[in-house]
């Protein structure tokens, strides 16, 4: 499997994956699916930026991502796959599209309606739901900042 890294990070790409996932797991390419930076390309430009010059940076919508999944996971490029929140992730995993996958839950930060249940991941319902659906599609989900970093199971996070 190509893409080593499902990940929910409201930061997406920036030095937590870079440097200590990226270490982890050598990505070469970073998928980044976002409705919004998917038509943005000033955007993606400074997200970019911050990218070893020898490796890829796509910038998908969700539907798109979904059309290619497959053969992202068939290729054999290390990739991580990156959302913003954790409904695209949901989206993107709707009719099974991941089941038997980790998900893992990074840096949700603190805004109105959320409530903290890590210091590096605040919820509110909606995002509750969404890791809810997650499992439901047969998804394992869990929250941890870095690979060093103990697995928070889904549960914790429901609390």
């Amino acid at each position: 499997m190509s893409i080593r890294l499902l990940r929910i990070d409201e930061r997406l790409i920036h030095g937590q994956v870079i440097m200590g996932w990226g270490r982890e797991f050598h990505f070469r390419r970073y998928l980044v699916v976002d409705d919004q930076l998917a038509d943005s390309p000033w955007e993606q430009e400074l997200y970019a930026l911050s990218v070893e010059s020898d490796a890829e940076v796509l910038f998908t919508s969700v539907q798109e991502a979904r059309e290619r999944l497959h053969d992202w996971l068939a290729d054999k490029v290390p990739s991580v796959l990156l959302t913003r929140a954790p409904e695209s992730m949901a989206r993107l995993a709707a009719g099974g599209l991941l089941e038997g996958r980790e998900v893992n839950v990074g840096g949700l930060h603190h805004r109105p309606g959320r409530r903290e249940v890590r210091g590096y991941i605040h919820l509110d319902d909606q995002d509750r739901e969404a890791l809810r659906r997650l499992r439901e599609e047969g998804v394992e989900v869990s929250g941890r900042d870095l690979p060093g970093s103990s697995r928070v199971p889904l549960e914790q996070l429901l609390r």
